[in-house]
């Protein structure tokens, strides 16, 4: 059993591995001082689209040298250091290249640097919207020790933004459920998520989530793993859980549909740099 025990734990690491994440070699970085012996490389949004290649598969240069911007360092990654620039106008893109949206490049951009432009883009969105004081409306500044902004007038400080959502992944016996969120294209299913409220565990949010969207109980949660999720700034949680009662009725206004599959009845998934497909993939593994 040894060697079936051993092949399984591959398999579920390698099943994980296929998610979008930040590279374990990628250090964070503030100032381009703090990387001045590497090579240096600029990523240039315009809103959300990022400035890539005709075919999506790298990012493209561009003369910033006449047109307005905002910059911010992102970090370096085995000798290179990514900087992310925003266009405050949408310039033409030079020949070979064009402005995409994040989403349209999973899978065709490498995982490494889709991982570094989703967290370029949700930077960006954030130095974007909080140049002025939440409680004072004095201008901030950045700080340069740390990634925040800070008003010199009273002193409040706002870091980047994020989301915690959780995950579940309910079971009943060999089946899983699965639901189709109103704003999936037709025919796509997950699994069931949705955010954090103020005062709650993540533990607490898969019970009220799961009761709310389905109108079922679950028990017996357990840890997956987690995912940054820049659509806008979410982090994903995601949990397993067993049925542990109720009636299942997707509630109409955040889930159109939520059905029991089995692994030779399954819809069709979510796409598979995402953590919905790799907890999916790694539970029916499991059943």
């Amino acid at each position: 059993m040894k060697p079936l025990r051993t092949a399984f734990a591959r398999q579920h690491h390698n099943l994980k591995m296929r998610m979008l994440q930040s590279p374990p070699e990628f250090v964070a970085h503030t100032t381009l001082d703090e990387a001045s012996s590497t090579t240096l490389e600029t990523l240039f949004f315009h809103g959300n689209e990022l400035l890539v290649s005709e075919d999506g598969s790298s990012a493209s240069p561009f003369d910033v040298s006449t047109e307005s911007h905002n910059d911010i360092v992102i970090g370096t990654l085995r000798e290179t250091t990514y900087r992310a620039i925003s266009l405050e106008h949408r310039p033409d893109p030079p020949e070979g290249a064009k402005f995409a949206g994040l989403r349209s490049l999973f899978g065709i951009m490498p995982d490494d640097t889709m991982a570094i432009a989703g967290r370029a883009a949700q930077l960006l969105r954030w130095d974007r919207t909080h140049r002025f004081c939440g409680v004072c409306a004095t201008p901030t500044v950045r700080e340069a020790s740390e990634r925040s902004r800070r008003c010199l007038a009273c002193g409040h400080a706002a870091y980047p933004r994020i989301s915690p959502a959780m995950m579940c992944l309910v079971t009943r016996g060999k089946e899983i459920l699965l639901a189709r969120n109103v704003s999936f294209p037709a025919g796509r299913y997950s699994a069931l998520a949705g955010f954090l409220e103020a005062g709650e565990s993540v533990e607490d949010a898969v019970h009220r989530e799961v009761r709310e969207e389905v109108g079922v109980q679950v028990k017996n949660l357990r840890y997956f793993a987690s995912q940054s999720w820049p659509f806008p700034d979410s982090l994903m949680i995601a949990f397993t859980a067993e049925y542990a009662g109720g009636e299942l009725k997707a509630n109409g206004h955040e889930i159109a549909e939520a059905g029991w599959f089995t692994k030779e009845t399954l819809p069709q998934m979510p796409p598979s740099v995402s953590i919905a497909r790799a907890l999916i993939e790694d539970t029916l593994a499991r059943l």
